[in-house]
């Protein structure tokens, strides 16, 4: 097993709803450490970067609106196999198909067409969650 650290944005619908506490409290209930965390307004130009494999599309301004509704909480998290693990937690990114007892399952947007309100976004891969944790956590910033 691999020791990782994983970027986990609390999205806005997660923050306007107030359950950042009781998603934060499965992940330490699985036994992960926090590493870093804070909560911070997403500017035009970290979007840009945040979202770039999308942000040329037509729908990227309404999820630019949606991640700017809100301050996020950024939440770097470290354990054994975080990356899957957080993934395996938060479930499908479609909260709608997301199986009761996952985070999205049980707190995602299920009524919405938009698989944008689904509580936290989570870095996919090793090099993804490197390139996060630098992008929303400054040097000195994150535990060790």
């Amino acid at each position: 097993m691999a020791h990782e650290t994983s970027l986990i944005l609390f999205k806005p619908d997660a923050v306007a709803k107030n359950i950042v506490g009781k998603v934060l409290s499965r992940f330490e209930a699985e036994g992960f450490t926090i590493r870093g965390i804070k909560m911070i307004s997403l500017s035009d130009e970290i979007l840009a970067e945040h979202y770039a494999h999308i942000a040329e599309m037509p729908f990227f301004p309404s999820v630019r609106g949606f991640m700017q509704e809100t301050s996020v909480i950024a939440l770097a998290l470290a354990g054994d196999d975080a990356i899957a693990r957080v993934r395996d937690l938060l479930g499908p990114t479609d909260s709608t198909t997301a199986d009761p007892g996952t985070i999205r399952g049980d707190f995602g947007d299920k009524t919405s067409d938009s698989k944008m309100r689904n509580v936290c976004h989570a870095s996919d891969g090793q090099d993804t969650a490197a390139a996060e944790l630098k992008r929303f956590f400054s040097d000195g910033e994150l535990a060790h």
